[in-house]
């Protein structure tokens, strides 16, 4: 299509001047969650001119329409609901409830007192499944996964360094007679600088010892587990901590490329793994916006695998991600509106081209969600996919003069922030000098001041109040103490049990991986769990050896 004579497009201006000027716009502002200012109308001229280097086709780069040819008309995107509450046979029953219901892949959360590197026995019982599943032992995984078909499963791990339940995982598929070279799935909380970011969750073991942890578990993946993904990258930690969407797209791809950089120095061919890197973002309600995000982040990622790393493989350049629809935008107040809420950044996700989905669920902000509310967060996924007419048109929103032209830029201002990563050494010296943290903070802080002027709307919180009762009309799911304290039984029955000669020449084992630079920790870790090693027990070691962590305590 021509663009308009700059005749039209001025008198069309005026026009547009004088009906604001006798019935003036109702926000003074118009800027997305990112600060980028907003037309009230994008033209032809507002995009580039060239179409193969700025989009291109799907499965083609720069991947800006999709990482594969034929997206969704050929394999819609996984529903991959997180699922984690009281003990591991909940966890079992109610994945099984959720297949039946349309889940296509499995994702466990774990356990508090697990995140924290605990076992079950060694903390007050009632803190023991309040927010996910407590797995300390093999014997736990084996009760989560009873009857699943785990050769032909997809699965994905909350996991951080060692990667206990990775490797419990793989241990069980061992006893099962199952290979571990056919196993699928996603070591989903790899990525151990977002976690440092966002989460503080760095007290599990010291920031220093991470890289080794992150690099020997990718080196046995990538040898022994060709359908594995062993790192996935994770904006949406980010994003919920207060990153704009600009800057959960600019610090995720700074870490990936700090990853990329650490794997390759140590010894790892480019193509060797990156086909199996993936990506976890935030999906806001900020429609566009959230398109935008993920058709720049695959250009980018492409354009950084191909030119600064070398990259053959046309897979090592497709930028695959995992979403997960904002909790942060979940409120309390008037809270049947969440659902609405959660069903725009789905659809988000979806015209932005993930590869798989959990979408969250309206009780969030009051405890840890119940069934029917998570059933009722996976259908709406169901809708989308069956019911909308989305998923038959592959990147529906391409050539919107508006979406591409914020995906320009997005892209162009999320370069700035990775060249000035870049200038400081990369992503973890940035991250060890607290850029990340400042940015996402001042953020944060702007984000909440908006809202507090009522300059950004959150309905039924600072516009279209409603009077409502809340006390009393919802109730947290609290866990079966019984359950918790089978477990508790269990956990201490497996360390009283077991091979003690083992036990302790895998301890010793776990010891000498540390010594020897050669030896493989990852490996060690497997040989701990298949000794019936628990987590705790294993977690403990690597503090020893590596250091408590600490999170930072002064920023920029």
């Amino acid at each position: 299509m021509d663009n308009p004579s700059e005749g039209q497009a001025r008198e069309w201006k005026e026009q547009y001047r004088l009906t604001t000027k006798e019935q003036p716009e109702h926000r003074r502002q118009r800027r997305n969650l990112s600060g980028i200012p907003l037309k009230p109308l994008y033209l032809p001229s507002d995009v580039r001119p060239s179409y193969d280097d700025a989009l291109g086709f799907p499965g083609q780069y720069p991947f800006t329409r999709g990482v594969y040819p034929s997206m969704y008309r050929g394999q819609q995107w996984s529903r991959r609901m997180l699922v984690g509450h009281e003990a591991p046979e909940t966890w079992n029953a109610r994945m099984r409830r959720m297949f039946a219901a349309g889940q296509t892949a499995a994702s466990m959360v774990p356990c508090n007192v697990i995140v924290r590197g605990f076992d079950v026995d060694e903390v007050d019982k009632h803190l023991v499944g309040t927010c996910g599943t407590p797995v300390c032992t093999i014997r736990d995984i084996e009760i989560c996964y009873e009857g699943m078909p785990i050769d032909r499963l997809s699965v994905a791990f909350q996991d951080m360094a060692p990667f206990t339940a990775v490797a419990m995982y793989l241990a069980m598929a061992k006893r099962r007679g199952v290979p571990v070279s056919s196993l699928r799935g996603t070591t989903a909380q790899s990525d151990f600088i977002s976690h440092f970011i966002a989460c503080h969750l760095a007290f599990r073991i010291a920031l220093e010892g991470q890289p080794r942890l992150l690099v020997d578990h990718v080196k046995y993946c990538t040898q022994h587990m060709p359908h594995w993904n062993p790192v996935s990258i994770l904006g949406q930690n980010l994003q919920q901590a207060g990153a704009t969407p600009l800057q959960e797209l600019a610090f995720t791809l700074s870490v990936g490329i700090f990853y990329v950089d650490l794997l390759t120095k140590a010894g790892l061919p480019v193509d060797s793994f990156a086909p199996r890197f993936t990506f976890f973002f935030d999906v806001t309600s900020s429609l566009f916006e959230e398109v935008a995000k993920f058709r720049a982040a695959r250009r980018i990622w492409a354009k950084v695998l191909k030119e600064r790393f070398g990259a053959k493989d046309p897979r090592s350049l497709r930028m695959k991600f995992h979403a997960q629809t904002s909790g942060r935008e979940l409120i309390r107040e008037q809270a049947m509106n969440n659902v609405t809420r959660v069903s725009m950044q789905a659809l988000g996700a979806v015209l932005g081209g993930c590869q798989s989905l959990h979408t969250d669920c309206w009780d969030e902000p009051f405890g840890a969600p119940a069934e029917e509310a998570a059933r009722l967060a996976l259908m709406t996924q169901n809708v989308i996919a069956e019911e909308t007419g989305v998923a038959d048109v592959i990147d529906p929103l391409g050539g919107s003069y508006y979406v591409e032209a914020l995906t320009d830029e997005m892209e162009q201002r999320a370069w700035g922030y990775i060249e000035r990563i870049d200038a400081m050494g990369g992503m973890l010296e940035a991250t060890k000098r607290g850029f990340p943290h400042a940015e996402i903070a001042r953020s944060s802080l702007e984000y909440q001041r908006a809202i507090d002027r009522g300059e950004r709307v959150l309905v039924g919180l600072n516009a279209y109040q409603v009077p409502e009762d809340i006390d009393g009309r919802f109730t947290i799911e609290r866990p079966d103490l019984a359950l918790v304290e089978s477990q508790i039984e269990r956990t201490k029955a497996v360390r009283r049990e077991r091979n003690a000669a083992r036990a302790q020449a895998a301890i010793d084992g776990l010891h000498r991986a540390f010594d020897d630079p050669q030896t493989n920790t990852f490996e060690a870790v497997l040989n701990a769990v298949e000794a019936d090693l628990t987590h705790g027990e294993i977690v403990r070691i690597f503090r020893e050896r590596l250091g408590e962590g600490r999170t930072l305590t002064g920023i920029l």
